[in-house]
């Protein structure tokens, strides 16, 4: 896509135009970028998230082995 500049040689609606397809050309790319950003932050977030659920699980597993230890405690 080429993207016509303003021009005082051209009438009003081919400037209009012009400036309408630099605004559209600013706007695709700033979705792309929005887009890429959010696909890396939803990448960013389930990594979080199964770092969170294995953080999870070893805490279980420490509090059951722990409830095992007092288990086997003597009672004063």
């Amino acid at each position: 896509m080429t993207l016509a500049r303003v021009c005082p040689h051209h009438s009003p609606v081919d400037n209009d135009l012009a400036l309408l397809e630099q605004k559209l050309a600013a706007l695709i790319a700033h979705t792309r970028a929005l887009r890429a950003a959010n696909e890396d932050l939803r990448a960013k977030l389930a990594q979080a998230q199964a770092h969170e659920r294995a953080l999870d699980e070893r805490m279980r597993a420490a509090a059951s082995r722990l409830d095992a230890l007092l288990a086997r405690m003597p009672a004063e």
